[in-house]
C-alpha cells in the first residue's frame, strides 16, 4: 500500500482549518496544520508536505510572505502551493501567481472543489 500524500493547511481560522481538515482526511490523505506562516513554515521544513493550502489574511507572517519563503527555499520550492482566499478579483489571483502560488481557491468553496484541487497537484 503506498503512503498517504501529506497536505499542510496553514489558515489562522481554526473552523475552516478543521472542515479542511476532515474532508481531506476523509479523502485520503495526511493533514498538518499550522496558524500563521511562521508556523507553517516550520511545519513545511520539517515535514516536507507534499502540497500546502495556504491562506492569505493571518498574523505572524502572511501567507504571501510565506509563499516567497518556501519558493526561495531549495529544498522546499518543489511544493505546489494553493492560496486559499475568500477575495475573488484577478488582481488577487495575479498576487498570488506573482508569488510563486500554483493555483487559487476562492472560500468559500465545496469540498468536492477542494479534493479536486488537491487530486490536481498528488
Amino acid at each position: 500500500m503506498s503512503e498517504k500524500k501529506k497536505i499542510l493547511i496553514v489558515d489562522d481560522e481554526e473552523d475552516l482549518s478543521m472542515i479542511m481538515t476532515g474532508v481531506l482526511e476523509h479523502a485520503g490523505f495526511e493533514v498538518l496544520t499550522a496558524v500563521n506562516g511562521q508556523l507553517g513554515l516550520q511545519m513545511a521544513q520539517e515535514h516536507a508536505p507534499d502540497l500546502i493550502f495556504l491562506d492569505v489574511m493571518m498574523p505572524v507572517m502572511d501567507g504571501y510572505q510565506m509563499c516567497r519563503f518556501l519558493k526561495f527555499d531549495e529544498e522546499l520550492k518543489h511544493i505546489p502551493i494553493v492560496i486559499v482566499t475568500a477575495r475573488q478579483g484577478a488582481e488577487d489571483k495575479k498576487t498570488a501567481l506573482n508569488v510563486g502560488a500554483d493555483d487559487v481557491i476562492v472560500k468559500p468553496f465545496d469540498p468536492p472543489d477542494l479534493v479536486a484541487m488537491a487530486k490536481k497537484f498528488l
